[in-house]
């Protein structure tokens, strides 16, 4: 189980505050704070390469206020072959082909949260295929650098938001055109408009994405509010594919007020419940094809 978002704030509710919503919440159809409808999103504001020094970036705006910017930036890395010797100083041998950093204001760098985030966001690069992404030639690949910089403090728990905005920032990053032949050290053109994406427009597969659904009782709601995490009975992180119909991973995450004096009491999640989730995020055109289809209008992809 994920460790709980204990540390991003919880709206300040009173117990009476608390079991309203909660009750409202249980309703059937559930009544949402802010009026949505269970499976509908809040608005969010979008751009891509908004940093000119990466190969890919991508900046998102939440309805709350929170803002996340990603960056991403490759450079080559030498595949060593067994029993071969390194022909020039400081060349890297092995690593990872993928390495995430998150920042989150107010926190260091080896908090549980930044670490949590950042290794969900691995672990569904890796299922979602990036790994076997940007081969240059039988001695040569991309490594990739991403950066996930959350610009505000999350009013709640921030994997969503910075999941979509890693999702636009690889659908924007681009690579040199390579000029060399065989397995040479490679050669790039300096002409940036030449540069392949790395997801190109008519490529079936696309970055993951994940998204945080909300159960109380047996509802299920999507793109959960503070107000609404607060009297969670059960919060799911679910990763999928580009296509919108891989699942890649599911993580159930600990809801803040578990414990809490004056909370709601937690019931848990049927496995009925879990079924259903699955099967609304999954589906031919459900939600998580309705979300990328939105992400892909927003970078300009129109395949």
């Amino acid at each position: 189980m994920a460790p709980p978002p204990t540390q991003t704030p919880t709206p300040l509710l009173s117990p009476a505050e608390l079991s309203y919503t909660h009750t409202s919440l249980l309703l059937q159809p559930p009544i949402r704070p802010d009026l949505r409808s269970a499976t509908q999103f809040r608005p969010l504001v979008a751009e891509t390469d908004v940093l000119p020094s990466t190969n890919g970036s991508a900046r998102v705006c939440a309805a709350d206020g929170a803002e996340a910017v990603v960056g991403v930036k490759a450079e080559t890395m030498r595949l060593w072959g067994r029993g071969e010797k390194k022909s020039r100083e400081g060349e890297k041998e092995g690593g990872d082909v993928v390495v995430v950093d998150v920042e989150v204001p107010g926190q260091r760098d080896d908090d549980a949260l930044p670490v949590f985030l950042s290794g969900l966001l691995v672990e569904g690069l890796k299922a979602g295929g990036l790994h076997a992404r940007g081969g240059i030639n039988g001695r040569w690949r991309w490594r990739f650098y991403i950066d996930v910089l959350l610009l505000s403090p999350p009013a709640t728990y921030p994997l969503p938001l910075l999941s979509l905005t890693l999702h636009l920032a690889l659908l924007s990053t681009r690579l040199p055109a390579l000029l060399s032949t065989g397995d040479e050290d490679p050669l790039f053109s300096d002409d940036w408009a030449a540069a392949t994406p790395l997801y190109p427009p008519t490529s079936p597969q696309k970055p993951p994405i994940t998204l945080l659904i909300l159960t109380v009782g047996d509802n299920i709601l999507f793109d959960p509010a503070p107000a609404e995490i607060a009297v969670a009975e059960g919060l799911i992180a679910i990763t999928v594919a580009g296509d919108g119909r891989g699942l890649l991973g599911v993580r159930m995450v600990d809801p803040p007020g578990r414990g809490v004096e004056g909370s709601v009491p937690r019931g848990g999640i049927k496995r009925a419940v879990i079924k259903r989730v699955l099967e609304l995020v999954l589906a031919e055109g459900g939600i998580a094809g309705e979300v990328l289809e939105g992400l892909r209008g927003l970078a300009g992809d129109e395949k």
